[in-house]
């Protein structure tokens, strides 16, 4: 057995029947041209048949897994692959619909405690002929930035190569390499990390406040109460949709603002479009929970960081109370400048450990009445992860879609996480069954969000 950090065994003692803690992904593929039906049952003997598995993902919370088990990991030498390694179909008619019902389902479904913590469910039956994968993995076991990196690590450049192997079959590194990727949840656990830079902290805390007194328009991390934050139950909803990253670049590109501005934009008027329709629309502007490069300095109005690890977060404000999709635009993009430029003379754990501090709220949930009783410290997390450039494959299936699936809580129960394929930007949104009912109603409001914008930028 191998001791467990306190900083991963918090997500096993947080875990309920209302609060998976488990991140996860769904991967759409084209099947290689020729292939009979016979394809993903070979796929699936591909993916029961693998003999380095990695040791991340024979780890398992020791016996008896409800005291010992939240201190210290097992490895199991042999795997259980009829449990971890699924075959599903759709129902019919075999839509998009279907199968993200089945994802929803999964999803708020616990891991079982006493195996390795993940599954992956291969699944056939879509009536355009492509084969889904959705996996989860405990968050103890990985964050949700190193999830998709394993994801991506197991695709191939080459549409001839196929020597590819699953994601449990890679080195397990579980620090998710350069791009500015975010965990919005293991900021809390990294922020933990962060202790030894706190005297740094104290007079960069006062150069904040000061800053924030002088100039008067910082978002603080206090929001308007919404029907997204309150308690949460145990089912899910997931939504997902794919755009196309040149249509918001033009607007980026013609509004003088930012790529992730333009997302935050589309964000903010589906969540004003959608909580009208809710009746449900607060008076106050919303405010949403983004990533932060540490490379502030590099970065340029209508320009992306050229690198880094997005580590820290901001508050945005989303101007929800406008009601014109180009004002809006703008006042996100002022203040999420706002927002970065308090943090311009911060270091990088100064700034992971300031970031820590505004997400602290989010580690009190647990408290009875906490969540009832007081203002969220804001009302969405948004987070966007760079994915692969290029085309990518697996064994000679062309990656169609890869949809990140997040993790709710008490107080938060959306979450939108994104991330970059190719020419294309994919969203997946997950939130609570009864706190966000009809959720996939978003996918429609974000599309006329950004028409909007498309129409009043040119």
């Amino acid at each position: 057995m191998s001791f467990m950090p306190p900083t991963d065994s918090m997500f096993l003692l947080a875990e309920s029947r209302e609060h998976p803690m488990h991140v996860g992904g769904l991967q759409l593929f084209v099947p290689p041209e020729g292939v009979g039906p016979e394809f993903v049952r070979d796929m699936i003997q591909a993916f029961r048949h693998t003999d380095n598995v990695s040791p991340l993902f024979r780890r398992r919370p020791a016996d008896p897994v409800g005291s010992l088990g939240n201190t210290w990991w097992k490895t199991d030498e042999t795997i259980d692959y009829d449990h971890h390694v699924r075959h599903s179909a759709v129902p019919q008619p075999g839509r998009i619909r279907e199968l993200l019902q089945l994802t929803s389902r999964w999803h708020g479904s616990l891991l079982d405690r006493h195996r390795p913590l993940w599954e992956a469910h291969i699944v056939e039956g879509l009536a355009d002929g492509r084969v889904a994968v959705y996996t989860k993995v405990h968050h103890s076991m990985v964050d949700g930035v190193s999830a998709l990196r394993l994801m991506q690590r197991a695709l191939s450049e080459d549409p001839e190569a196929r020597d590819c192997v699953p994601p449990w079959a890679l080195p397990s590194a579980k620090t998710a390499g350069g791009g500015g990727g975010f965990d919005p949840w293991g900021l809390i656990r990294a922020g933990a990390g962060a202790a030894g830079d706190i005297a740094g902290l104290v007079p960069a805390s006062f150069k904040i406040a000061n800053q924030i007194i002088r100039d008067g328009d910082i978002t603080l991390p206090r929001a308007p109460k919404t029907i997204l934050n309150g308690p949460v139950g145990g089912a899910r909803r997931f939504a997902a949709q794919s755009w196309e990253i040149e249509r918001i670049q033009r607007v980026a590109k013609s509004s003088a603002t930012t790529l992730n501005d333009v997302v935050l934009a589309m964000v903010s008027g589906a969540l004003r479009a959608y909580l009208l329709e809710q009746h449900a629309l607060p008076d106050e502007p919303m405010t949403a929970m983004v990533p932060v490069s540490l490379a502030l300095r590099a970065e340029s109005a209508g320009t992306e960081s050229g690198g880094g690890n997005s580590v820290g977060a901001i508050v945005v404000n989303l101007a929800t109370d406008r009601e014109s999709g180009p004002t809006r635009l703008e006042e996100i993009a002022y203040s999420s400048r706002q927002a970065k430029k308090i943090m311009g003379d911060l270091s990088p754990t100064q700034i992971l450990a300031f970031s820590a501090l505004q997400m602290l709220p989010i580690a009190l949930t647990p408290v009875p009445g906490f969540v009832r009783f007081t203002r969220p410290p804001f009302n969405v997390v948004v987070s966007n992860v760079p994915g692969p450039k290029k085309p990518m494959y697996f064994n000679g299936s062309r990656l169609d879609g890869m949809y990140p699936v997040s993790i709710v809580l008490d107080g938060q129960a959306l979450n939108i996480t994104l991330t970059s394929r190719d020419k294309y930007l994919d969203f997946g949104l997950i939130g609570c069954r009864r706190s966000v009912p009809h959720l996939q109603r978003l996918l429609i409001h974000l599309e006329s969000s950004l028409a909007e914008l498309e129409t009043a930028w040119g």
